[in-house]
C-alpha cells in the first residue's frame, strides 16, 4: 500500500514537501520555506532564535504534524535540488525524523553552508547520491536521481522504487536541451521509467496554464548579451542582479563581464555562498574571475574603489526582488553613501516572483532608481519550470497510473489537471497541504 501525504506546496508556491508512505516505511521528499513568510518573520536575521513552533504557526515552513503518526518510520529525507523552498527547512525540522538527508553533491553544499551560517546542528547524516545513480534504503525501497535541468545545478526527478511501482517525484523541472552549465536531461531513463508501472507522479503546475514550451538557458544567454554587449556603456557602471543559486546565469554573467574587459564582482552573502558551494561540488571557478565580497563594510570598501573607476567594473549583486536588506536597494537607497549617475545600467537577469511584498519591494526599488536616471533592463531571464507543452511531453513520456499536481496554486493545478483530462488522464488528484491520499 502506498499514501502520498502533501505536506506542503500543495495550496501555493513554497514550502515544498511531501511523504511517500510504502507499507510500514516512509521517505520525505523536500523540506522547503515559504520565502515570503519566512523574510516576514525573521526580517533575514540568524533563524537559531526563531523555534520551529514560531515558523510553521507563521506558515514559514511545513506544518509536519500530519507525519506525526509515521515519525518512527521514515527512512530518509531526499531532497530534489538546493532552492530554499525544497532545502530551507531542512535545518529545523530534519532533526524530527532519525533519517539521512540525502542529495546531490552541490545540494548537501548549501545545506552545510546554511547549517553553518546560521550555527545550526543537526544529527542527521548527510549523504550524497549523484545525479543519474541509485540508492537501496531499505529492503523494499530504493531511490533514484534522474538528472533533469532547472534553474539551478544538480537538480535532479526522484524517483521511489516500491514492489508496487515507481512513485515519482518532479518538483521543479524543465527540458532544456540546450543547458549553459551540465548535461542535458536525462530523457534516455525518463522514457526508460515511463516503460516501468508509474504508480504515481508528483509534478509540479507552475506554468501548467502557459502554452508554450520553456524556451532554453541559452536564450535568456543571449538575451543578456544583447543587453551588455549591445547597449552603449563605455563609461557608466554596470550592474546586474539574478538568482544567486543560478550559476548557469552567473556564469554567463561572467563570461559578457569579461569580454566588457571589466572587472567582475560580486556582492553579498547569498552569492558568496552559492559561489562556495558550486566551487565546492566541483561545478564552478568563478572566485578566479571574480572578486566575491560578502558583507557589509567590506562592499562599502570596495563601492569607494569602484566609484573611481566606474566605466571598469561590472557588479553583480544581490537584490534582484527589492529586498530590503540586499545590495541593490542598499545601493538605490544611499546606505552605502554610493551615488548611481545618470545612464548608470542597472539589469534585473530574473522576473518579480508575483507576492505582494515582491511586487511592492520590486516597485518600490524600481522608483528609486528611475529617479537617480539609470537605465533598467527588466526581465532578461527564461524560467527553470516546466511550462504546458513540456508537462505535456514529460506525461507522454512517464505515462503514470495517478497525478497529483503540486507546487502551484488552485488555478495551477487545475491548468494541470485540465492538461491531463485532455491527454486521456482520469486518475488525477487535486490536494491540498495536509491531505493523504492512499493509491
Amino acid at each position: 500500500m502506498i499514501e502520498i501525504y502533501a505536506v506542503g506546496g500543495y495550496n501555493h508556491i513554497g514550502k515544498n514537501c511531501t511523504a511517500i508512505k510504502v507499507d510500514d516505511e516512509a521517505v520525505i521528499v523536500d523540506l522547503g520555506i515559504d520565502l515570503e513568510n519566512y523574510i516576514s518573520l525573521t526580517n533575514d536575521n540568524n533563524l537559531v532564535k526563531i523555534n520551529r513552533d514560531n515558523l510553521i504557526k507563521a506558515g514559514a515552513i511545513p506544518d509536519i504534524s500530519i507525519l506525526e503518526k509515521i515519525k518512527d518510520k521514515v527512512k530518509g529525507i531526499v531532497i530534489g535540488h538546493a532552492h530554499l523552498d525544497h532545502l530551507g527547512a531542512a535545518p529545523h525540522v530534519a532533526n524530527e525524523f532519525d533519517a539521512p538527508i540525502i542529495g546531490t553533491p552541490f545540494t548537501i553544499e548549501v545545506l552545510k553552508s546554511i547549517l553553518k551560517d546560521d550555527k545550526i546542528d543537526i544529527s542527521n547524516e548527510l549523504k550524497i547520491l549523484n545525479s543519474n545513480s541509485y540508492l537501496k534504503l531499505t529492503k523494499n525501497i530504493a531511490i533514484e536521481f534522474i538528472h533533469v535541468t532547472h534553474s539551478t545545478p544538480q537538480t535532479a526527478l526522484v524517483a521511489i522504487h516500491t514492489k508496487y511501482g515507481v512513485v515519482l517525484y518532479a518538483n521543479d523541472f524543465k527540458l532544456d536541451p540546450s543547458p549553459i552549465l551540465g548535461k542535458p536531461p536525462n530523457l534516455k531513463r525518463i522514457k526508460e521509467i515511463g516503460k516501468k508501472n508509474v504508480v504515481a507522479l508528483i509534478v509540479e503546475s507552475t506554468y501548467a496554464n502557459h502554452a508554450k514550451k520553456m524556451p532554453s538557458e541559452s536564450v535568456a544567454r543571449e538575451m543578456l548579451r544583447d543587453v551588455l554587449l549591445g547597449t552603449e556603456n563605455k563609461n557608466n557602471l554596470i550592474i546586474v542582479t539574478t538568482f544567486a543559486s543560478h550559476l548557469a546565469r552567473l556564469k554567463s554573467i561572467i563570461e559578457f563581464g569579461k569580454k566588457l574587459g571589466r572587472k567582475v564582482v560580486f556582492m553579498g552573502r547569498s552569492l558568496a555562498k552559492y559561489t562556495k558551494a558550486g566551487e565546492n561540488a566541483g561545478l564552478v571557478s568563478f572566485s578566479k574571475d571574480a572578486e566575491i565580497v560578502m558583507y557589509g563594510k567590506q562592499i562599502e570598501r570596495k563601492l569607494k574603489k569602484v566609484d573611481r573607476e566606474r566605466g571598469k567594473y561590472l557588479l553583480v549583486v544581490t537584490g534582484h526582488q527589492g529586498e530590503h536588506k540586499s545590495v541593490l536597494y542598499r545601493i538605490a537607497t544611499g546606505e552605502f553613501k554610493f551615488k548611481l549617475y545618470h545612464e548608470d545600467n542597472v539589469v534585473f537577469s530574473c522576473i518579480t516572483i508575483p507576492t505582494k511584498t515582491n511586487i511592492a519591494n520590486r516597485e518600490a526599488l524600481e522608483n528609486e532608481l528611475k529617479h537617480m536616471g539609470v537605465r533598467i533592463f527588466k526581465d532578461i531571464h527564461q524560467s527553470g519550470h516546466a511550462a504546458r507543452e513540456d508537462l505535456r511531453d514529460f506525461l507522454n513520456f512517464v505515462k503514470p497510473k495517478n497525478i497529483f499536481p503540486a507546487h502551484g496554486d488552485k488555478i495551477m493545478k487545475k491548468a494541470l489537471a485540465e492538461l491531463a483530462n485532455e491527454m486521456g488522464y482520469d486518475n488525477v488528484f487535486l490536494l491540498n497541504d495536509g491531505d493523504k491520499k492512499r493509491i
